[in-house]
């Protein structure tokens, strides 16, 4: 179990640093609106992930081969992540001073922030073809034990969350520097790399078959791990 520990711990420091929409969102809302509220947005991060990771679990192999014949579940991701980037590019913001982080934030603001966590990780169909590759390639070596894969994604999830938390106060001291042409501009680009992350799975939902070979990319992830 022990060992299952060490292996999980690099793994989730790994994905606490993939640069991706949910990256720099969280990296905003602490900058912009405080610990708390980007708290609030992380777990929704992390229940979208257990609920993909549970998915993974109980489906495996067929999930797989089922995404790899429906590239069509990419366009989808890809599509509503792309009206949500061009949201945040053109959305005109008339404030003239950076608002305050309010130490009392009501309770559907932390819902709304919640649920934007959530679905913003939750519609990156991406993300589940990670975690089924991570279940494939570490199946064997916890020997498919229920309570093995249980400490080895929780410490995973755990390790991830513990390093968000060190770059949500990290992000929250830049709230000194920021000033509202800043904040403007953090927004548009955060923007476009939504639209841009968007754009990248619409295409993968449109390659050949051929080109589309999740089992292929999957292999290559597991040479990269053992080298």
């Amino acid at each position: 179990m022990l060992e299952d520990i060490q292996a999980a711990i690099p793994l989730g420091f790994f994905l606490s640093f993939m640069v991706g929409p949910v990256f720099f969102v969280l990296l905003q809302t602490s900058a912009v609106k405080g610990f708390r509220a980007a708290i609030t947005f992380d777990l929704g991060v992390l229940l979208a992930d257990i609920l993909f990771i549970l998915l993974a679990y109980f489906s495996s192999f067929q999930l797989l081969e089922n995404l790899s014949n429906q590239p069509g579940l990419y366009v989808f991701g890809g599509v509503i992540l792309l009206i949500y980037g061009l949201v945040t590019f053109f959305k005109v913001d008339n404030s003239k001073e950076i608002p305050e982080v309010s130490k009392r934030i009501k309770k559907s603001h932390f819902l709304s922030l919640f649920i934007k966590g959530f679905l913003l990780n939750f519609i990156n169909i991406g993300v589940l073809v990670f975690w089924l590759g991570i279940i494939i390639i570490v199946g064997p070596s916890l020997d498919n034990q229920p309570d093995r894969f249980f400490t080895f994604f929780a410490t995973v999830l755990l390790s991830y969350f513990v390093t968000d938390i060190f770059k949500i106060l990290l992000a929250k001291q830049l709230k000194k520097k920021l000033t509202v042409k800043r904040i403007f501009l953090v927004k548009k680009i955060i923007g476009i790399i939504l639209i841009i992350c968007g754009i990248v799975l619409i295409v993968k939902g449109f390659l050949p078959k051929d080109q589309f070979n999740i089992e292929h990319e999957l292999e290559r992830f597991e040479h990269n791990i053992i080298e």
